[in-house]
């Protein structure tokens, strides 16, 4: 018994001595911005010691012996560190790792989800279809991450564009102004998503719970997407799959009933990582601060990637949207003009009005590295949209009186019932190749587009219009020269086929008895475009200089009358250059200039249309721009100014012709010179940043002389100054750790309305500042966030089109969130 005691100390002695005299290592493994790196691998070379990092990028490796050892840290997607050190007995080494993106390692199309956890962003995938540090880009490119979304408590594109110097609202729609020129959804151009073409909604804004970053290619990206907006490129970047398994869920309740539930998923589908999964989901409810407006949305989006070695990758993602509201037209104010005449509630919507929109997006993308050197990337894009719409909406006059004047406080209405199907599909291809000729390293680059768009069969509309005829049909304009066309009451006054809005009453939103209108029929006959596209560019790099050139050549044919016996088809081509250059001045410091055109095609519609004065030629655009890139506090913080001076030549514009509404004009030149500043990322690790400030000059330099004097030095919806700033900090250690705020605030100048055909009703939407706030609380897996924006409850306009269709902005509203990640 004694004998056993004895060993049993012993053994406890021995067993206390050994462990007591080893040594232990610990720290964390970051990114170069700043951001901690998940499950990266931590290992002691020529041993099986190892471990991998939490979620704040935090190791620690117990029980080695004392001596000399090499370790390792790595994670995909960046470059290896080894370092030597040596272990004294007893001693705990700190040992941080900061790993920089591999530039070996970068996906030549984006397949495996961002790794970055901030506002900045390193890497562009869209803007030399090729992955490229943004600094090493020859152009001006923005972006919003989903990290800025999140904090902010976005669920909109529009909601997000203030982060972007240079873009605004132009109405409430998803249509936007670039650097002066317009944007807008349900064209086949300049709206993107993982950089192929999609069709969108015009009438709803793209929501963007599933999104990882809103990219904007400033000016136009033609050489590489052929039919482009001069003013820029918008492109969305669907979230991707994970190599780690992540869950986050959130909900958020606040003004104007609203709510919202959020969550996203990733992770490994089997135990060798070959095949991710991402699923996002997303449902919104808001009857938004609008008289009768309402929109349910849902977003269901999955996303799988299959790695089945180093050098193959396939992506597949679906993207299906179901959107539910009524088209809100916009603010109708008196026809004297006060904006303030109306509250900034008052809608022109009947209740028994409805907008049903259906959205799918089905992308197939492939990703093959022969060797090195050459790798190639197909991505085929399947985009269907229907529209089914009711509204009674403006005829775009006020009410119509039989000597020719209007009652400014009447508003003369029309209906629309219309049912409409579009298909898009998006076909791209491109070979990569890396090559060295002496000291000079190259990256070619060939590609093969193919575009379709089709308006389905079906596409038709019933309208009716403001007022009566005596043939028994009906018109929406007033010509009292030709007063005895029309259906007149006892005093003289032509007869409302529907009723005008009157905005002295409050029962103007009730329901409409639609079963006396007198409608007319049209039918949107089948159409079809088609494009095609062949591109070559080469990135040059000698030293510390990179040149970019690049040609495509694009050809549209336009089918008229689609599949039947009148078809008939339209053509246009046009060679587009690009030249860029980037000077490295320093290691954290990029100059850079580029020159590039842009094109346009007409539609035929509006081509061969004898109503409208065709035919036209394309609208051709032309950018100079030099800037310089810079990344500082150890590249957290990225900053770009740009300069440039950007022109259009033949836009359309309605020629407000009374008897020719179909009528369109052909502006000669249009002109837009700015000053752009753009910064994103983090200060200090717990303190991020975001700032931008654009001024913009666009105007019209030929035009006619009615044009000029409406708009004198400034385009529609173009305010010539904005400001944007947004800071979020983070309390880290100590009794408040985890508690954060936001701080935020937005100026945008004075704009001008659009072109209408009564110059008279055009206003001038005064500028404004909004202050926006948001506090957050995080501990453990839980975080709770409240936004407050417009803190003062500034009434402003964010865009319109006259005093009939003006858009305003939302007044005070708050968003309490509960997110959890498990």
């Amino acid at each position: 018994m004694n004998k056993s005691y004895l060993l049993y100390f012993f053994l406890l002695g021995a067993f206390s001595i050994t462990f007591g005299q080893n040594s232990s290592i610990q720290g964390k493994v970051i990114s170069d911005t700043g951001v901690p790196i998940a499950n990266a691998n931590v290992i002691i070379l020529n041993s099986n010691i190892g471990t991998i990092t939490d979620d704040n990028g935090a190791y620690s490796i117990d029980n080695i012996t004392s001596g000399n050892y090499i370790t390792q840290a790595s994670y995909i997607g960046y470059e290896t560190i080894e370092n030597s050190i040596i272990l004294k007995e007893g001693i705990a080494l700190e040992l941080n790792f900061t790993l920089s993106e591999s530039t070996t390692q970068l996906q030549g199309v984006e397949i495996i989800g961002r790794k970055e956890r901030n506002y900045k962003n390193t890497t562009s995938f869209v803007a030399t279809k090729s992955a490229t540090k943004l600094v090493d880009v020859p152009q001006a490119v923005s972006y919003v991450t989903k990290e800025v979304i999140l904090d902010q408590a976005a669920f909109t594109v529009n909601d997000v564009v203030k982060n972007v110097s240079g873009v605004n609202q132009f109405s409430f729609y998803n249509d936007l102004t670039m650097r002066g020129f317009r944007v807008q959804g349900q064209r086949n151009n300049s709206i993107l998503l993982n950089g192929s073409r999609m069709m969108t909604s015009f009438w709803s804004q793209q929501i963007i719970p599933h999104v990882e970053r809103v990219e904007v290619i400033k000016g136009p990206a033609s050489a590489l997407f052929g039919n482009a907006s001069p003013g820029g490129t918008i492109n969305t970047v669907t979230k991707k799959p994970l190599e780690t398994t992540k869950q986050s869920i959130s909900a958020s309740m606040g003004s104007f009933n609203t709510f919202r539930l959020l969550s996203d998923f990733t992770g490994p589908m089997t135990k060798d990582n070959k095949l991710l999964y991402r699923l996002n989901i997303g449902y919104q409810n808001t009857d938004g601060f609008r008289d009768l407006q309402f929109n349910k949305n849902i977003v269901v989006a999955p996303s799988f990637s299959f790695i089945p070695n180093e050098k193959t990758r396939l992506n597949f993602d679906v993207v299906y949207q179901d959107n539910k509201g009524r088209l809100d037209r916009g603010q109708a104010v008196f026809g004297d003009g006060d904006l303030y005449s109306t509250p900034i509630t008052t809608s022109l919507s009947a209740e028994n009005d409805y907008l049903n929109e259906q959205n799918l997006n089905v992308t197939l993308s492939f990703q093959h590295k022969f060797n090195e050197n050459i790798s190639f990337n197909s991505t085929y894009l399947n985009s269907s949209y229907d529209e089914d719409l009711l509204e009674h909406r403006t005829a775009n006059n006020f009410l119509a009186l039989g000597d020719g004047s209007f009652d400014i406080t009447q508003v003369a209405m029309r209906v629309f019932i219309r049912k409409r199907s579009w298909n898009n599909q998006n076909f791209t291809n491109y070979l990569n190749f890396d090559y060295d000729l002496g000291d000079i390293k190259n990256k070619l680059l060939v590609g093969y587009d193919y575009f379709q768009q089709e308006l389905e069969p079906g596409g038709s509309q019933l309208e009716a219009n403001a007022y009566l005829l005596q043939n028994g049909t009906a018109t929406n304009s007033f010509n009292v020269v030709n007063i005895d066309n029309y259906v007149l009451d006892d005093d003289g006054n032509p007869v409302a086929n529907v009723a005008p809005f009157d905005l002295t009453s409050t029962n103007g939103n009730a329901m409409r008895d639609m079963s006396n209108y007198v409608y007319s029929i049209r039918n949107y006959d089948r159409y079809k475009q088609t494009g095609n596209g062949i591109y070559l560019q080469n990135q040059f790099s000698y030293k510390k200089f990179n040149l970019l050139v690049g040609l495509r050549y694009d050809d549209f044919t336009d089918y008229l009358n689609y599949n039947t016996n009148a078809e008939e088809k339209v053509r246009q081509d046009t060679f587009l250059p690009r030249v860029g250059m980037v000077y490295k001045a320093t290691s954290n410091v990029n100059f850079y200039g580029t020159w590039v055109k842009g094109y346009q095609p007409q539609t035929a519609t509006e081509v061969n249309n004898p109503e409208a004065g065709g035919p036209f030629d394309p609208l051709t655009s032309e950018l100079f721009e030099a800037g310089v890139k810079s990344e500082w506090f150890n590249k957290r913080l990225s900053a770009t100014l740009a300069v440039y001076t950007l022109n259009q030549k033949g836009a359309l514009y309605n020629a407000n012709d009374s008897s020719n509404s179909d009528l369109l004009q052909q502006v000669g030149e249009e002109k837009s010179e700015s000053v752009e500043v753009d910064v994103y990322g983090q200060i200090m690790p717990n303190w991020s940043v975001i700032m931008n400030y654009a001024y913009n000059h666009a105007y019209f330099t030929e035009a006619d002389e009615s044009t000029i004097a409406i708009f004198g030095n400034q385009k529609p919806n173009a305010p010539r100054n904005t400001f944007n700033f947004w800071t979020k900090y983070i309390i880290d250690r100590g009794d408040f750790n985890g508690l954060g705020f936001g701080l935020g605030y937005d100026y945008v100048g004075e704009r001008n309305g659009s072109i209408v055909r009564d110059p008279e009703l055009i206003p001038v939407f005064p500028s404004y500042g909004l202050v926006n706030t948001a506090v957050y609380y995080q501990v453990d897996k839980f975080q709770i966030q409240l936004n407050v924006n417009n803190v003062f409850d500034k009434t402003h306009w964010v865009g319109g089109y006259d005093f009939l269709r003006a858009f305003p902005g939302r007044p005070r509203n708050i968003m309490a969130t509960v997110s959890y990640t498990f």
